[in-house]
């Protein structure tokens, strides 16, 4: 048996591993490989390229790229069409992905989708290509299925990975102790994203936010983690020019220790807002892309749901303050920030609600992946 899998984004990766133990543990003699990343890597899956050639966002950002992708996906479609893989299993990427998948299909393949797009957000009209391009659907999300349903597309809510993985039982003093940093003293941990450009547009306004926080509160102290070692060096030159002197500390990865030991968690809109929202740390969430990108979404009404951060469409009363664009200005950041660190009433509002989310979210969703997968492979064989 073969199983195809190809992920975008580190994002797809974290799933994708979790995905493939459960297709380990359920098909072991099964011939597991793709895109992968470095965690799908390790659980076994044979890497035939890396995820980092889709690790792009934004409409404005991904134009120069186009080509590296368009020979990603003819290297791909030649290579599935060769093998016959008894499924080809596209994670996240659904821009990449979909187009794939659809060719596959067209030629005889079973495919599925893990992380449905959010066509319930914007480009509802993609649904349509979905339609066209995958034999199941696996949603994340438990408001997901029932868009698909009403047009017709098989799909299947099997929970969040991260769900069953992450909870709020590590303490700030512990994750603390783990990372070296001080235990008194509020401490808030600032993540500009994982892509370039996502630090280019929010490095400065996050420094110059931090700096106002410093003067508000003695004895603040900030901690970033550096998502890929690249970034390393752009990040730590934004926080020498634009704010020298604080107490900041930069860690190489481990961006869960650090919003476990935070008072507050800065962050930008992403996956990283739910795992935020799954150690139970109360956030701000801001974010600032390329003009164009942002006046389609924003102004032009591409954007179809009134929120874009996770935590707030998925909790039943939202309580994560959204800073998007001209509004991420480091005085509303500063002051957003400032609410969490000095009245309880805000945190425990939003903690309330990550915790009910979290429940709604943890149904083993490896187990759960798995188990739709074997029943197209089921299916195929018959």
């Amino acid at each position: 048996m073969r199983i195809a899998l190809v992920a975008g984004e580190l994002s797809g990766d974290i799933l994708g591993a979790a995905i493939v133990r459960a297709l380990k543990a359920r098909y072991p003699q099964a011939q597991i490989y793709g895109v992968t990343g470095p965690r799908m890597a390790a659980a076994g899956c044979d890497s035939i390229a890396s995820i980092e050639l889709l690790s792009v966002m934004g409409i404005a950002e991904v134009i120069p790229a186009l080509p590296r992708l368009f020979r990603l996906r003819a290297e791909l479609l030649r290579r599935f069409l060769q093998d016959r893989p008894d499924v080809v299993i596209g994670i996240d990427a659904p821009d990449f992905n979909l187009g794939l998948e659809r060719r596959l299909r067209e030629r005889g393949l079973k495919t599925a989708h893990v992380v449905s797009p959010s066509v319930w957000a914007w480009r509802q009209g993609r649904v349509k290509t979905i339609a066209c391009s995958v034999d199941r659907m696996l949603c994340l999300f438990p408001f997901e299925p029932k868009f698909y349903a009403e047009h017709g597309v098989p799909a299947d809510y099997i929970g969040h990975p991260l769900a069953d993985e992450l909870d709020d039982s590590v303490t700030p003093a512990a994750a603390r102790a783990e990372l070296g940093l001080p235990a008194e003293g509020p401490l808030v941990a600032i993540l500009p994203g994982s892509r370039g450009s996502e630090l280019k547009y929010l490095g400065e306004p996050f420094a110059q936010a931090a700096v106002l926080l410093a003067q508000r509160h003695p004895g603040i102290r900030f901690v970033t983690p550096v998502a890929k070692p690249k970034l390393r060096g752009g990040l730590e030159r934004v926080i020498r020019e634009q704010a020298p002197g604080l107490p900041w500390t930069v860690v190489e990865g481990r961006s869960r220790e650090c919003m476990r030991a935070a008072d507050a968690v800065l962050l930008a809109s992403g996956t990283a807002t739910l795992e935020c929202l799954l150690l139970g740390r109360p956030m701000v969430v801001a974010y600032r892309g390329a003009a164009f990108t942002a006046w389609l979404m924003l102004k032009a009404g591409l954007l179809k749901t009134r929120y874009v951060s996770l935590p707030n469409l998925l909790s039943d009363e939202p309580t994560v303050t959204e800073l998007l664009q001209e509004a991420a200005t480091p005085g509303r950041i500063a002051d957003e920030v400032s609410l969490l660190l000095a009245d309880d009433g805000p945190r425990r509002r939003q903690l309330a609600q990550f915790h009910a989310v979290r429940e709604e979210l943890r149904r083993d969703a490896a187990g759960r992946a798995a188990e739709a997968i074997a029943g197209l492979l089921a299916a195929r064989a018959a």
